[in-house]
């Protein structure tokens, strides 16, 4: 096992071309890149907030006019959603980073929203990476978490947005168009303990379930004329207030904590009383949370089946769940746990590539310089497109998962067409056995050598192949 080669591709996103020459010392590689800042990145050209609030609002308002300008505006949304994807790809592909890249990918499947979900959460997906996960990826868990509550794209993807609590004052005001009252929607608190917290066997019960659910009630979004902006109208005269909430209507979809939502009275957790406080009760609850010996054990796990093995060793689970609970889930610590690790530096440690893994890495030892323009179209045939898992679990990354003959079958197509693109002619096939982790007694050197063989299939056989299918 080549140990650079293991920094490079289990790590990081794929090594480059020469690249292994470079960068020394692979450990200390990772670690350096976990000494700079969060990893920012710039939304694309015309997708501010209030843009994606005004073309929401269009999408809205096109419900209720003729099919082009229902067409038109669905058109919007997903361009601004595409130009989101294009730019998280390019970044995966050029960056220096790779280590924090991967990360913030990895932490963006666990907190994960989906754009096929919803064509509300399309274009928030890309500002709810920005925002809740690069911002947070080497800070501390629970700040990640609670960002993620607050954040439009999660609350509209797991209808916190519109839960009522039974007993407060706007539950009578609360319905919809077509009659039917809203009530305490319970998705955004199951998902929070069983998949961003404390795990399915975490030792919650449904009752907590249900307290949470209250707890959040009144999280909710000002920007497109939920039930919150449609109570506080009905429950205001014309007024300061009133133009206030009009003027948010108007702008970028954001959050708020609305009280007439909000169940009163006090709510128990997991044991733990929470009295009546409004937006203080969520953000107490989703801090105690994150620091549950249960969280530890269950994100441990999640980490170390990512950068280990798919049957995670239970010795690098307890090491890096410990880190977790003496740091207070201080992320740049687990993530240089993780690099420490023996575990992750096995020869027989080993993990197959998912579509969205295999394709970056696939870009990054061509030279590309970003993603492919029809990229997020290409993700979607591998079937692992850029933030839009089909359940709020997110993606997994087991052999299992992405090893079926069809899959495999795909990439091979897809390499064959990048190998014959203009730019891949000056392209040395020889030169991609620096990214792969084979003895040179493999073949496939001899195979890269063979001149009798095309460039372009040679270069589609070195990517499509077995060895560069694992990282």
């Amino acid at each position: 096992m080549d140990a650079t080669l293991r920094a490079l591709n289990r790590f990081g996103l794929g090594a480059r071309r020469g690249e292994r020459q470079k960068i020394g010392d692979g450990r200390q590689w990772l670690r350096a890149q976990l000494d700079g800042g969060p990893p920012s990145l710039a939304p694309p050209d015309g997708v501010t907030p209030t843009a994606i609030g005004e073309a929401l609002r269009a999408i809205r308002m096109a419900g209720q006019g003729n099919d082009q300008e229902r067409r038109q505006a669905r058109r919007h949304v997903v361009e601004m959603s595409q130009a989101e994807m294009h730019a998280a790809l390019t970044a995966r592909i050029t960056t220096e980073r790779p280590f924090v890249e991967r990360l913030v990918a990895f932490w963006s499947n666990h907190l994960c929203v989906s754009t096929g979900s919803k064509i509300i959460v399309a274009p928030l997906a890309g500002s709810y990476e920005r925002e809740v996960i690069r911002a947070h990826v080497l800070g501390r868990f629970e700040d990640m978490v609670l960002a993620s509550a607050k954040h439009p794209a999660m609350l509209v993807y797991l209808d916190n947005f519109q839960s009522i609590g039974p007993t407060s004052r706007g539950a009578g005001a609360g319905q919809r168009n077509n009659g039917q009252r809203r009530g305490l929607n319970e998705n955004y608190a199951r998902e929070l303990l069983e998949l961003h917290t404390l795990g399915v066997n975490g030792g919650y019960t449904q009752q907590d379930v249900q307290e949470l659910a209250k707890i959040l009630t009144g999280w909710t979004i000002n920007g497109l004329n939920g039930p919150g902006a449609r109570l506080q109208r009905a429950n205001q005269r014309r007024s300061r207030a009133e133009a206030r909430q009009r003027r948010a209507e108007a702008g970028p979809i954001e959050f708020a904590f609305i009280d007439l939502l909000h169940e009163p009275g006090t709510k128990t957790v997991l044991g733990q009383r929470y009295s009546q406080g409004g937006i203080e009760e969520g953000e107490r609850a989703i801090r105690a949370l994150c620091r549950h010996p249960s969280t530890a054990q269950f994100i441990a796990t999640k980490l170390v089946t990512h950068f280990v093995s798919d049957e995670p060793p239970a010795a690098a689970v307890d090491r890096v769940a410990r880190v977790f609970r003496s740091t207070d889930g201080d992320l740049k610590a687990v993530a240089r746990a993780l690099v420490d690790d023996p575990e992750a530096w096995r020869e027989d440690a080993r993990k197959f590539r998912t579509p969205q893994d295999w394709f970056v890495a696939v870009l990054r030892a061509l030279g590309a310089s970003d993603a492919t323009p029809n990229a997020p179209v290409v993700l979607r045939q591998l079937r692992q497109p850029v933030w839009s898992p089909a359940a709020p679990k997110g993606f997994g990354d087991a052999l299992q998962e992405w090893a079926d003959p069809d899959s495999l079958l795909n990439r091979g197509e897809l390499a064959r067409t990048l190998a014959r693109l203009p730019a891949m002619r000056a392209l040395d096939p020889q030169s991609l056995a620096d990214v792969v982790d084979v003895p040179a007694s493999n073949p496939l050197h001899a195979m890269l050598a063979d001149t009798s063989i095309a460039a372009p299939e040679r270069i589609a056989l070195a990517v499509a192949g077995p060895a560069f299918q694992w990282r």
